[in-house]
């Protein structure tokens, strides 16, 4: 029997999105099932000890079991699922692995940035970020690694999984001004697209997400919300015109 797999996610969760790329590549059939964190169901908190999705409830021969945290689906769907997406080779998937955790610190710099309250913090948390994606940039230029629009050269991979979603936050980002976060990394650039291009990754979200997105940084009450109000204000590409 073939298990049925609901993914307990939120629209905006860039981790649920790491699970629906999965399953979509892996081409398993599973229901999504959106909540409001605002005010979670009860049913929610009974089976999620950390409050948090997304979660993956399995039911397999009349018994359910919920499995919890974005990177241990992820490694279950590898254990469970047909169409791997780590590599065979244990050095080159721990490697992976550790990549995978870099795209949750990335995402983590990526809060801080549009969190920062003041524009010093805003200028830091910036500085940091391209930092951050100064050392993928050194990473893509690795002479030994394969060539291929993919992380892992011509393969779509986990670590794919995990980007798409962070390069939908700078998606947001451009649209309310320039922040030179990808200035002079042409091979980030290049993977961005790629994965901007990818069916699994677009379809991970729904149509009007750019707009959720756009509304929880406006309300954020931080130095980027401000901007977005300035943007407002001067029309929709005064911000960028004059950066």
């Amino acid at each position: 029997m073939t298990d049925k797999l609901t993914l307990v996610s939120h629209p905006l969760c860039p981790y649920v999105q790491r699970a629906a790329i999965s399953l979509t590549e892996k081409g398993v059939p599973f229901e999504r099932l959106d909540i409001d964190l605002a005010d979670k169901p009860v049913w929610f908190n009974a089976i999620s000890p950390l409050g948090k999705v997304p979660l993956l409830r399995v039911q397999r021969d009349g018994e359910e079991t919920t499995i919890f945290e974005s990177a241990v689906i992820l490694e279950f769907l590898e254990e469970t699922q047909a169409n791997p997406l780590h590599p065979a080779d244990p050095y080159a998937r721990a490697r992976h692995r550790a990549w995978i955790e870099f795209g949750s610190a990335t995402l983590n710099a990526i809060g801080r940035f549009y969190s920062a309250s003041n524009e010093a913090a805003f200028l830091a948390e910036s500085s940091a970020l391209a930092d951050m994606f100064g050392r993928l940039e050194a990473q893509l230029a690795d002479d030994t690694r394969p060539r291929g629009p993919w992380f892992a050269g011509d393969s779509f991979s986990l670590v794919d999984a995990v980007f798409g979603p962070v390069f939908r936050y700078l998606d947001a980002f451009d649209r309310i001004g320039d922040f030179s976060i990808l200035d002079g990394k042409p091979r980030v650039q290049a993977w961005r697209k790629a994965l901007n291009d990818r069916t699994s990754i677009r379809d991970a979200v729904r149509p009007d997400y750019p707009q959720r997105l756009h509304a929880f940084l406006q309300a954020k009450g931080s130095f980027l919300s401000s901007l977005i109000h300035r943007n407002d204000q001067a029309g929709p590409f005064a911000l960028a015109r004059s950066a």
